[in-house]
């Protein structure tokens, strides 16, 4: 008969694992909680986690959306509504469009040969490393300047006469605008990671699809996107946090229509009405990361460490 015996753990090891769970959701927890309190039970410092919970805090963060007109506002003086719904179109579409054309160009660097394979692969990570700070006056003049068109004739003149204005259309203050910077800035790194995946497929498998008669995108799309799923999962987590949460160039970028919700909090933290508002617009600001996480938890940590080892 096998020997069955097992070392026992020691039970400091559980409290350490207890620890970091309480240390990781207690602050969510606290955060949902109180953002579902009004002002007077927060401040009071008395029913711990028993109160009757209220959607009060909800309806004065998202005041500007909601199809009603809450009771207790007399005006809608908080624009959060229309902040996240700018923060959610900007990160969703400008990490699809980065894992797009990061995983194609990885995929050329990694399969193609040509002249300077090299030196391409290493600029796009030395680029990554330019703090934000130092692309913030070259990227406003650009998008102020260089990116608009001229209100004198073709598509500029039809909108001036049309429409009135200035009739000059810029890159600045527009979701556009915002995306584009958003890729530019995140494909770098996108390249980086997704290269060590792409290297770990074999290239038999890929000249097995090229014998039954696969084209280079049906290769592309149905052999190696499939395999590098980890990767894509990783390299979208990041991206998504990273877009969602970035704040120095869209509030150089952005307008009152397009200002994403860092911006807003950052620009309008005097306007909040009590803390109880405070706290549900964290909860709101942090409810589509986790989402966005939860949907790729499959993946999440195979991508973390797939990419660490060389098989």
């Amino acid at each position: 008969m096998a020997d069955t015996n097992y070392d026992r753990q020691n039970p400091a090891f559980y409290v350490l694992i207890a620890i970091l769970i309480l240390m990781s959701v207690g602050p969510v927890i606290i955060l949902l909680a109180n953002s579902m309190r009004l002002d007077v039970d927060i401040t009071s410092g008395v029913g711990g986690l028993i109160f009757m919970p209220t959607i009060r805090n909800y309806e004065t963060a998202l005041c500007d959306i909601l199809w009603y007109e809450p009771e207790h506002l007399r005006f809608c003086q908080i624009r959060f509504g229309g902040a996240f719904i700018n923060s959610i179109i900007i990160a969703l579409i400008s990490t699809a469009l980065t894992l797009i054309f990061g995983c194609m160009a990885a995929y050329a660097l990694v399969r193609f040969k040509f002249m300077g394979r090299d030196t391409v692969s290493l600029s796009t990570l030395a680029v990554r490393m330019i703090p934000p700070a130092v692309l913030l006056v070259p990227v406003f003049g650009l998008w102020n300047n260089a990116f608009c068109l001229d209100n004198d004739y073709g598509l500029g003149a039809w909108i001036r006469d049309t429409f009135g204005g200035r009739g000059d259309v810029c890159l600045a203050g527009t979701h556009s605008g915002i995306i584009i910077v958003y890729v530019a800035m995140n494909l770098p790194f996108v390249i980086w990671i997704l290269q060590s995946f792409i290297v770990q497929v074999p290239k038999s498998l890929e000249e097995a699809a090229r014998v039954d008669g696969a084209g280079p995108f049906q290769v592309f799309f149905l052999v190696v996107l499939p395999l590098i799923k980890p990767g894509l999962a990783a390299a979208s987590i990041f991206t998504f946090r990273i877009a969602w949460n970035e704040y120095l160039l869209a509030s150089a970028l952005a307008d009152r229509d397009t200002m994403t919700v860092p911006i807003l909090i950052v620009n309008n933290a005097s306007e909040f009405d009590g803390l109880g508002t405070i706290f549900a617009t964290g909860m709101l600001l942090a409810i589509p990361p986790i989402l966005f996480t939860l949907f790729a938890s499959r993946q999440i940590i195979t991508g973390m460490t797939a990419g660490a080892v060389k098989g």
